[in-house]
C-alpha cells in the first residue's frame, strides 16, 4: 500500500507551485507516511506528511490538523509550510508540508544520552521545560489544550530549543482552560520533566511489569533521590504530578517558577543541548 501511494518515490512533488525533490522516508504509521523531501526552490529540508483520507471524516480530521498549526506562530509550536489535498484515484491523501528537525525529538536525546551514561543537567531541563511552557501557554490562549504531551512529540531546534507538534490532538478539544483539561496537561508535562530527569517516564517499569498504570496514577509518585537535581526541581516536579488535580499549578504560576529558576544570563548559552 505504501509504494502505491508514495508519489515520492517518483523523484519530485509540487505544492504550491514549488518543487521538492523526495530524498528518503522517514516513517509511517497507521494510514500516514512522513518523507523527507528538499525545496529545489531553496535547499531546505522538509518533512511531508501524507495523511490517507478513506472518507469525508478523515478529510475534516486531516483539514483540522491543518487548521491547528495555521493558529500558531510561536518559535515552540510547530509551524505548517503548506498544505493541499491530492486525489489519489478513488481516494484522497492530506499532505502537510512541515519543517523538517534534524535532531529529531525530546525522546531521541533523552536516550542518546542515556546509551552514554548521562542525562540532561539541570540547567538544560529548566531551559527546555520554559520553552515547552511557553508553547503550552499560547495554545491555552487559543482556548485548546495538548491532549497527547509527551516527549516523543517535542522536536528539537537546530539550538535544542523544544517545539510542540502532533497538532492534530487537539482537534475538537476547545475548552476552558483553568479546567480539568490543563490539570491534566501539567500531569503529561509533569511526566515528560520525570523523563527529562531520569531518562525514563514515571510509570514505565509499571507498563512493563503489567500492573494497572491506572491505578498507579492514583498514587503520589515517589521519586527518586540523586545529586543532579536541587530540591527546588524536585518540587516542580512533585507539584505537577500531585493526586489532586486542583492542587496542580497553572501554566502561568509554572513560567513564573521557571522563569526564576533559570540560570543569569552569561551562562544561557550553556544550557543549550
Amino acid at each position: 500500500m505504501g509504494h502505491g501511494l508514495c508519489v515520492c518515490s517518483r523523484g519530485t512533488v509540487i505544492i504550491d507551485n514549488k518543487r521538492y525533490l523526495f530524498i528518503q522516508k522517514l516513517g509511517e504509521g497507521g494510514f500516514s507516511y512522513v518523507d523527507l523531501v528538499e525545496g529545489l526552490h531553496d535547499g531546505h529540508f522538509y518533512a511531508l506528511k501524507r495523511i490517507l483520507c478513506h472518507e469525508q471524516q478523515d478529510r475534516e480530521e486531516a483539514q483540522r490538523e491543518a487548521d491547528m498549526h495555521r493558529l500558531f506562530n510561536h518559535p515552540n509550536i510547530l509551524r505548517l509550510v503548506a498544505y493541499c489535498l491530492r486525489e489519489r484515484g478513488a481516494k484522497h491523501e492530506a499532505w502537510l508540508l512541515l519543517p523538517f528537525f534534524k535532531r529529531g525529538t525530546l525522546w531521541n536525546e533523552i536516550e542518546r544520552l542515556k546509551d552514554k551514561g548521562n542525562f540532561l543537567t539541570e540547567d538544560q531541563i529548566l531551559w527546555l521545560l520554559l520553552g515547552i511552557c511557553r508553547g503550552l501557554e499560547a495554545i491555552h490562549a487559543k482556548g485548546y489544550a495538548h491532549r497527547d504531551l509527551k516527549p516523543t512529540n517535542i522536536l528539537l531546534g537546530d539550538e535544542g530549543q523544544p517545539v510542540l507538534m502532533d497538532l492534530g490532538s487537539m482537534n475538537q478539544a476547545c475548552i476552558h482552560v483553568e479546567g480539568s483539561r490543563q490539570a491534566l496537561t501539567l500531569q503529561s508535562l509533569g511526566c515528560v520533566l520525570y523523563a527529562m530527569m531520569f531518562g525514563e517516564g514515571p510509570y514505565d517499569m509499571v507498563f512493563q511489569k503489567g500492573d494497572s498504570v491506572a491505578l498507579a496514577v492514583q498514587n503520589q509518585l515517589s521519586i527518586p533521590q540523586s545529586p543532579r537535581h536541587s530540591s527546588a526541581l524536585r518540587q516542580l516536579l512533585n507539584s505537577m504530578m500531585t493526586v489532586d488535580p486542583h492542587q496542580r499549578p497553572h501554566i502561568p504560576l509554572l513560567l513564573s517558577q521557571l522563569e526564576a529558576l533559570q540560570p543569569p544570563a552569561p551562562g544561557q548559552h550553556t544550557t543549550q543541548i
